[in-house]
């Protein structure tokens, strides 16, 4: 009688995290067909779609509003999951690219293509890769130093990937405000506005690099999912069931950074999104990466669409930083998140 009662209680939990995850997906596709209707110059979409609307409204859809909402969907649910993996691997609550200094390097590497790029002989074909390889670099070199450090010196514990991530984002500060120096009056502004975070120069030469970048990254994620929920038993248990730690772990920093790198070098500093989302995710999916990683996706998408939106039309017609806008929503939950699980 009690293993069907707990047969019955995995069937209804599972009924439930599906509906979950068809609520996520319904929200975000209605965040999105209002993201690309809502705006400066309100769009018809049904016009569109059909083909009856103007050539005007045709070319700001296709050219200024879709590559910036779907840019803008890619890097939220990128960062998102990358924030939702890396908090398995650090088996740390408080693990977010922002706040543990990926995105910093991150936008150190992509900083550096900004300000020297025009001294770079590269050919036209790969420039649109040029700033995401950078990015990506940097984020890798600091989530491969944030883990040495972590689990060679402190065990994951919560202040060890605060401490280590305060250290990083200082340093990466450092290095972005000698490129700042450097820059002549142009690169400067463009340096300003971006580090902010922003999708207003989105376009499609740069977007479709970065949008494929993270897609394989964040399925490739996916694909990781069983051995991550292995690790959450510690490194040594996951070993003895059939796990190659080294090689999981190595795949998901380097995911990891292929995330965080592509959407921090299209979009700028954005904080907050990778750790709020999946904390909200947990409540209605459980802990399981998979389903996790996917409501994370969707959620960050929309979170992330959401975000621009008011960005763009708040005060028209100027443009808020979308960045702005994500730490004035995750602060206060961030701070909410350290009462629950910081060390008494």
């Amino acid at each position: 009688m009690q293993g069907k009662l707990a047969r019955l209680s995995l069937n209804l939990t599972a009924i439930d995290s599906k509906w979950s995850s068809v609520g996520l997906a319904a929200l975000f596709l209605l965040v999105l067909t209002l993201g690309l209707s809502v705006g400066a110059v309100p769009l018809p979409i049904w016009d569109i779609v059909t083909g009856s609307a103007d050539s005007l409204e045709s070319t700001i859809f296709t050219q200024i509003r879709a590559p910036r909402v779907l840019l803008a969907a890619a890097v939220g649910a990128s960062l998102a999951c990358a924030g939702a993996v890396l908090q398995g691997l650090f088996r740390n609550p408080l693990a977010d690219p922002g706040l543990i200094g990926v995105s910093g390097g991150a936008a150190l590497g992509a900083v550096a293509v900004i300000v020297f790029g025009s001294w770079l002989d590269i050919p036209p074909e790969l420039a649109g890769y040029t700033m995401p390889v950078a990015a990506v670099f940097g984020a890798l070199v600091v989530t491969g130093i944030l883990y040495l450090f972590a689990s060679r010196f402190g065990q994951f514990k919560i202040v060890t990937v605060l401490l280590v991530g305060i250290a990083i984002n200082a340093l990466s500060s450092v290095g972005i405000g000698l490129f700042q120096y450097l820059s002549d009056d142009t690169q400067l502004r463009t340096l300003i506005f971006w580090m902010m975070g922003s999708f207003g120069r989105a376009q499609w030469s740069t977007a479709l690099p970065c949008i494929a970048m993270m897609a394989l990254a964040t399925f490739a994620l996916i694909g990781r999912s069983g051995p991550l929920d292995k690790l959450q038993l510690g490194e040594f248990e996951a070993f003895h069931l059939g796990i190659d730690v080294i090689s999981v772990k190595r795949q998901v920093v380097l995911l990891s950074a292929v995330c965080v790198g592509a959407g921090v070098a299209v979009a700028g500093i954005i904080g907050f999104v990778g750790l709020v989302v999946p904390h909200i995710v947990r409540f209605t999916l459980g802990v399981a990466h998979r389903p996790l990683i996917l409501g994370s996706g969707f959620l960050g998408a929309t979170l992330m669409v959401s975000a621009d939106l008011v960005a763009r039309t708040a005060v028209l017609p100027a443009e808020i930083p979308v960045g702005l806008v994500t730490s004035a929503l995750g602060a206060p939950f961030f701070l909410w998140l350290i009462t629950k699980v910081a060390p008494r």
